[in-house]
C-alpha cells in the first residue's frame, strides 16, 4: 500500500523522481493553498524554507562523505543543486504578484478590489502595525526591480 505522507518520501522502493512528483503535486499544493493572500513575515518565510529543506532531505537521503567515509545529511547548497525548482517562498511571491495583477485589472466596483486596496475605517490596535498585503506586493516588486512603479498602473 502506498502512503501519501512523509512515510512515502523515505520509502526505498519509490524512485526519487516519483517522490519529487508526490512532493510537488500533493504536499506543495496543500501547503501553498491560498498563499496569494498571505502576508508573510521573515520568520514565516524561514519556517516554510525549513519545512521544504526537511522534506527534500528525506527525499534525497543521506550522502557518503568522501573525506571521512561517514554518512551525513545534505547541506542546503547541495539540496538546491539537486532540486532545481524554485523554493516555496519564491513560488508564494510569484503567485502573489500574479494575483495582484488579476485584482488590479478587476476594477474599482468589484468587492475583491475594494478589500485589497481600500483602507478600513476605525483605529488600529496599539503596537507595531501588521504588514499589509499591499506592502508585500510593493516589496516583491522591489525584488524584481520594479519598486518605483505603481502596481495597479503596471497591471
Amino acid at each position: 500500500m502506498l502512503l501519501f505522507g512523509t512515510e512515502s518520501l523515505t520509502s526505498r522502493p519509490l524512485s526519487k523522481s516519483l517522490k519529487i512528483k508526490i512532493y510537488r503535486i500533493i504536499i506543495l499544493s496543500v501547503v501553498l493553498y491560498g498563499c496569494e493572500n498571505w502576508s508573510l513575515i521573515l520568520r514565516e518565510q524561514r519556517k516554510l524554507r525549513f519545512f521544504e529543506n526537511n522534506l527534500l532531505r528525506r527525499i534525497f537521503g543521506l550522502r557518503m562523505d568522501e573525506v571521512t567515509g561517514d554518512w551525513r545529511r545534505l547541506h542546503n547548497e547541495e539540496i538546491n543543486v539537486l532540486y532545481t525548482s524554485p523554493n516555496n517562498v519564491r513560488v508564494i511571491k510569484w503567485r502573489r504578484m500574479r494575483w495582484a495583477d488579476h485584482v488590479a485589472r478587476m476594477g474599482e466596483e468589484r468587492g475583491v478590489y475594494r478589500v485589497f486596496v481600500g483602507k478600513p475605517e476605525g483605529k488600529r490596535p496599539l503596537g507595531r502595525p501588521r504588514r499589509m498585503w499591499v506592502d508585500n506586493i510593493k516589496m516583491d516588486l522591489q525584488e524584481v526591480g520594479c519598486g518605483h512603479v505603481d502596481w495597479i498602473g503596471m497591471a
